[in-house]
């Protein structure tokens, strides 16, 4: 679970990056029920921030960078976002956006891991992250899709000192790793890695990539709030024994996320 004193290694702030900022307001309020605060006024607005029930959740914002694919950027909490990046570029990965800050809230960085999968660190300053997480329309879980689930091991492991725990996958389809922060009991894992074979990463064409999981009533309620608005569907809604229903999705611009009414306990 995703709680919100946002450890060290623990996923604290996430944002999208789409052509078409004011379509991607529209859909993720209808999907999540998000309200959206926009930074800027009239047709062009860059961006700005979703709220969920008055508190923050995520960000949005235009893309720009010529030849990335709308996507969703997951940051983790570091005490030191220039130590971050020196271990990332020891164990092989590579700085996209050098440390810098924004202005008293924190300090960002931005990285590929060696393998080619993006994300993002937050070294927090006035603002330690999203102010709402593991409810409903917020932050429940992340997930990596990699080709190589070793690998990936020793580089987050390297970097954040993240702890694996692997668990079967019904069917024999393989193993899915589940990461849990340093120094902390399995009962606070945030995320999980699974390893596929690079022609089922397409929509990074063949590159490994990291997804948000948001947290809903009603999966199948929120699976057709999906394609009712633009969106599409990759996979279920379905079933998944001891985690609860989820669906793999779409939002109209090809950004992938995860939508999972929990099982709890």
């Amino acid at each position: 679970m995703i709680t919100a004193d946002f450890v060290p290694g623990s996923p604290c702030w996430l944002d999208l990056g789409v052509p078409d900022v004011r379509a991607a307001a529209a859909f993720y309020g209808a999907v999540l029920g998000w309200d959206y605060e926009s930074m800027g006024e009239g047709e062009d607005m860059e961006g700005g921030m979703f709220r969920k029930d008055g508190k923050f959740v995520a960000g949005l914002g235009r893309l720009t960078e010529e030849g990335a694919r709308p996507a969703w950027m997951i940051y983790h909490s570091v005490t030191d976002a220039d130590a971050t990046t020196q271990a990332v570029e020891r164990a092989g990965g590579t700085v996209r956006v050098a440390p810098r800050d924004l202005d008293e809230w924190g300090r960002m960085a931005q990285y590929s891991d060696p393998l080619g999968g993006q994300f993002a660190v937050w070294q927090p300053g006035r603002s330690k992250g999203v102010e709402l997480v593991d409810a409903p329309g917020s932050l429940c879980w992340t997930e990596l899709y990699t080709t190589d689930a070793a690998a990936a091991k020793e580089f987050y492991g390297g970097v954040f000192d993240w702890r694996f725990s692997d668990m079967a996958l019904p069917g024999g389809g393989g193993a899915y790793a589940l990461i849990t922060p340093a120094g902390l009991p399995e009962e606070r894992m945030h995320g999980g890695l699974m390893e596929l074979p690079a022609e089922h990463l397409a929509l990074a064409h063949g590159r490994p990539y990291w997804h948000p999981v948001f947290a809903v009533t009603d999966c199948d309620a929120a699976v057709a709030a999906v394609t009712e608005h633009g969106g599409s569907v990759q996979m279920g809604p379905q079933d998944a024994e001891g985690v609860g229903r989820l669906a793999v999705c779409l939002d109209p611009a090809n950004a992938d996320f995860v939508l999972l009414t929990p099982v709890r306990g």
